[in-house]
């Protein structure tokens, strides 16, 4: 079940991606204090706000996140059911994979906040007249910082969302600074799956590994529709990564010890020198304000990298 769901997501932000909606989204018409009714432009055009949100739906874990670091927690009454994080969210049964309207209308939302448009959901929301702001999936740092800025002036909330994107922008810089270097470039493999699913530096993760100087092995089968390949484990051998990063540690329950036990797997550097790193599922799929701390464990695992002589 969760595997599929996990497949159904890459699906979802492969479309997205190929949305040019989020790279256009332009700063919120608003002040420092946001006065109402403003206009946020998002990934689904200008959305008016009438009035303070106290009643808002997420149907994007993402979103939920950045909803929660900016301060309007207290105005969330609903999230989905992938919304894990905080602990404190109001979690529902709601899917934002397989939205249903009625279910949706039923929390009274006065802002609902999405990642897919499935089922036209948004032409949906707009018929019951219920403002609803489309924020896609991320493509670089930019991105997810002007959807945090969108989500704090359609929220009341912009002087927070500021000094947020503000602390992003310093811990990352510093992390960046402090990051251990190489004498050659580290060459690294992405795991989304044990069916070797992987994402390359044409998506938001693959931003992040590049602030490190990280090369990706996957790049080779990068296609313009297609940031997400498929790799064989031939690929994967042959192209011998000096790091292995595992994203399905969770769900997957993988670890360096099954990856070493992968036919033909133990003659991979990565695997050879102990460099096989797991690191938490949810934040590797995600591009809200915890990107910092996915950045952060990542630049703490090279320095105790081995490279390959």
């Amino acid at each position: 079940m969760r595997k599929t769901l996990c497949i159904t997501l890459l699906a979802l932000v492969v479309a997205a991606c190929s949305n040019s909606g989020v790279s256009t989204g332009s700063e919120p018409h608003a002040g420092p204090s946001a006065s109402f009714p403003l206009i946020v432009v998002a990934s689904n055009g200008p959305v008016t706000i009438p009035k303070r949100p106290a009643r808002i739906v997420s149907l994007s874990s993402t979103s939920t996140e950045m909803l929660f670091a900016i301060g309007a927690g207290s105005q969330v009454v609903a999230v989905d059911d992938q919304s894990n994080y905080p602990p404190t969210a109001p979690k529902t049964t709601l899917s934002g994979f397989e939205p249903n309207i009625e279910a949706i209308a039923s929390y009274n939302p006065d802002l609902v906040v999405f990642a897919s448009d499935i089922k036209q959901l948004g032409a949906s929301l707009e018929e019951l007249k219920i403002p609803a702001v489309l924020l896609a999936a991320a493509t670089t740092l930019a991105d997810t910082y002007t959807q945090i800025s969108q989500l704090g002036a359609a929220t009341g909330h912009i002087r927070e969302a500021r000094a947020l994107t503000a602390r992003m922008r310093r811990d990352i810089r510093t992390i960046v600074a402090n990051a251990p270097t190489f004498s050659g470039q580290l060459t690294y493999y992405h795991e989304l799956d044990t069916t070797y699913f992987t994402s390359t530096s044409h998506t938001f993760i693959g931003t992040v590994y590049a602030l490190l100087h990280l090369r990706n092995i996957a790049d080779p089968a990068d296609k313009p529709d297609n940031h997400y390949p498929q790799l064989s484990p031939e690929f994967i051998i042959q192209a011998n990564p000096d790091v292995i990063f595992l994203a399905d540690t969770g769900f997957a329950k993988q670890t360096a010890s099954t990856v070493a036990a992968r036919p033909g797997w133990d003659k991979i550097a990565a695997v050879a020198n102990g460099n096989v790193i797991g690191l938490n599922d949810d934040i590797a799929s995600r591009w809200g304000p915890r990107i910092v701390d996915y950045l952060r464990s990542v630049a703490d695992a090279l320095k105790s990298v081995k490279k390959a002589a």
